[in-house]
């Protein structure tokens, strides 16, 4: 599916138990499923309204057990169909069940729950409505991610907000507190008691990475102190070395992506020196700084691009890893930017990046829509403008699905995200002429 050089797809991972009457709830929630499905394909506008009442009023239920069957299915039909013209009016009812379940559901409720709202968000595409699901799931999602749960909860919380800020902030104050709650996890502060650091586990350490990563692909031409980057860029490449190999690739792309928005390059913000207040002294030694930080990436790339397989290796992963440090590597000494692509439908509509900004959005949105990303690559219109993606599908829409298009107002937000990587890929490839 994609072009000979690919980077790895990572993923991230108390349940009540059911009795007969659940079971009949459970039977009851796949029964609306297959409604669901008869009714969008035949646009019963009513038939989809009174099944999703059905789903609303199950997530009222007091038993637990219901409401995650419910949650589950409700999750299988955003990833099967993309619904939006059937949610846009009860988004509201659905965000605050979806939260309360965050709120006082089971390990298993908080994360289907932490889904759907990521979800929800992306059916919804960019606007008012997906601003207000940022708003309102934030604090909870903040508070998940504060009191440290089990892995499960910190991961499901991390993708569900790196989503939802995603297609709903409005600027970068808004994107930078989600990187900020993100970089918490990745790199914790000590608390109000001596010794009391936590350190995430590496299967949550490797999701704060991919999630604050994907994030901070949207920062495009907002103009950004590079001393603000000394220590998340330092701290990321004392990660290239830890044991897990997943934590080693997610550190190696988001340092990547470092390199592709240029916070290394010193020099990318002369302009803003006076504004900045940086004295002459203060400047060459960040620039210093900088260099050997670039240099000691490049050095760690290079290893692990050729790192040897011990006895009970895993091959495939070592595999990626090289593979994953390699197009690293290449970049940082060449410029080579990565390149893949994914067939959407027919002969002509292939989705295709050239970046590293593009690579992990596409790697992130893949994995977290799962088994629907090509349903809502090919149907979807904020996935289709974030991509740049032009189908021959619209010719042939039902008027449900023609709502699926969104308005100006999204596609102005998802043209801006493109217009914002343009750039800043422009802007390297003019420091790199320059040099």
């Amino acid at each position: 599916m994609g072009k000979s050089k690919k980077s790895k797809v990572r993923g991230g991972g108390g349940d009540d138990l059911i009795d007969n009457s659940d079971a009949d709830s459970v039977g009851s929630s796949s029964t609306a499923l297959s409604d669901l499905s008869i009714s969008y394909a035949t646009e019963q506008v009513n038939s989809q309204e009174f099944v999703l009442d059905k789903y609303i009023d199950a997530l009222y239920e007091k038993r637990g057990s219901t409401r995650e069957a419910t949650l589950s299915q409700l999750a299988d039909a955003f990833e099967s169909f993309v619904l939006h013209g059937l949610v846009e009016n009860k988004y509201a009812t659905l965000l605050s069940l979806f939260n309360n379940s965050i709120k006082k559901g089971s390990t298993k409720e908080t994360c289907l729950a932490s889904r759907a709202i990521g979800l929800l968000a992306l059916t919804l595409g960019a606007g008012s409505s997906s601003h207000e699901i940022m708003e309102e799931s934030h604090a909870q999602l903040s508070r998940v991610l504060q009191t440290w749960p089990d892995a499960s909860k910190m991961i499901s919380a991390l993708d569900c907000l790196a989503v939802v800020t995603f297609v709903g902030a409005a600027d970068l104050a808004e994107t930078e507190l989600s990187l900020k709650a993100m970089w918490d996890v990745i790199h914790p502060k000590s608390g109000s008691n001596v010794g009391t650091i936590r350190k995430p586990r590496p299967p949550v350490l490797a999701a704060a990475i991919s999630a604050w990563a994907f994030l901070l692909t949207t920062i495009g031409s907002w103009r950004i102190n590079t001393d603000n980057w000394k220590e998340p860029i330092a701290f990321l490449s004392v990660l290239l070395g830890a044991e897990d190999r997943a934590v080693r690739m997610a550190a190696g792309e988001a340092l990547a992506l470092c390199f592709e928005l240029n916070l290394l390059d010193v020099s990318f913000y002369e302009d803003g020196d006076v504004e900045n207040g940086e004295t002459g002294g203060s400047k060459t030694k960040l620039f210093l700084d900088m260099q050997a930080l670039k240099a000691k990436i490049s050095s760690l790339a290079s290893n692990l691009s050729m790192e040897a397989g011990g006895k009970g290796a895993d091959k495939k992963n070592l595999t990626d890893q090289r593979d994953l440090f390699q197009r690293i590597l290449d970049f940082v000494k060449y410029g080579e930017c990565p390149e893949e692509s994914v067939k959407v439908s027919g002969k002509r509509d292939v989705l295709r990046v050239s970046s590293w900004s593009e690579l992990i959005q596409l790697n992130f949105l893949r994995r977290f829509l799962g088994r629907g990303f090509l349903k809502h690559v090919q149907e979807n219109g904020l996935l289709q403008d974030v991509f740049d993606i032009k189908t021959d599908t619209a010719e042939t829409l039902s008027s449900t699905d023609k709502k699926i298009f969104r308005s100006g107002e999204e596609k102005g937000r998802a043209l801006k995200l493109n217009k914002d990587r343009r750039l800043a890929q422009e802007r390297k490839n003019a420091a790199m002429l320059n040099e």
